[in-house]
């Protein structure tokens, strides 16, 4: 009777596991509850989170995120309603001083054209979150590298 219902409770973890889960058409692997604090430290936990998924241009979550993709649906994680490109991203928002950036802030640079057209989530130290291109993954670099110390526009909050 004991190992019956044992078997019944797995079973029943394994089929929500299943139904649950990207593959079967479930919620995003990325996406989690708060977890933390409020707000910004929450968008970081979320994109913590999708490290290593793949870079897909255009892409906005189920096979991977571009960049403006990704802080978009990082921000959403937590409530916060941003536009899809990094172009309109930039435009909303308090702007933030380098030495003013905590958490959760949004960066901004000018990687293949003039003006804002790549953007990350600035996690502290330092270091941001992103989809790279060039990486072809979401990964964590440092603000103060060459190449993005010589492109970066600026943050907003």
């Amino acid at each position: 009777m004991l190992q019956s219902r044992i078997k019944m409770y797995i079973a029943a973890a394994l089929m929500l596991l299943l139904i649950h889960s990207p593959a079967f058409g479930g919620s995003d692997s990325c996406r989690v509850k708060k977890e933390t604090r409020t707000g910004r430290y929450d968008v970081v936990v979320w994109a913590k989170r999708c490290l290593g998924k793949p870079y897909v241009w255009g892409g906005n979550g189920r096979r991977g995120y571009d960049c403006s993709g990704f802080v978009k649906a990082a921000c959403s994680s937590s409530g916060i309603r941003l536009p899809r490109s990094s172009a309109e991203q930039y435009r909303v928002g308090t702007p933030v001083s380098r030495s003013g950036l905590r958490p959760g802030d949004r960066v901004f640079f000018s990687t293949y054209r003039r003006g804002p057209s790549h953007v990350g989530i600035y996690i502290g130290n330092d270091k941001f979150i992103h989809a790279s291109s060039s990486k072809r993954r979401i990964t964590i670099d440092r603000l103060s590298s060459r190449y993005y110390r010589t492109r970066y526009l600026g943050a907003r909050r």
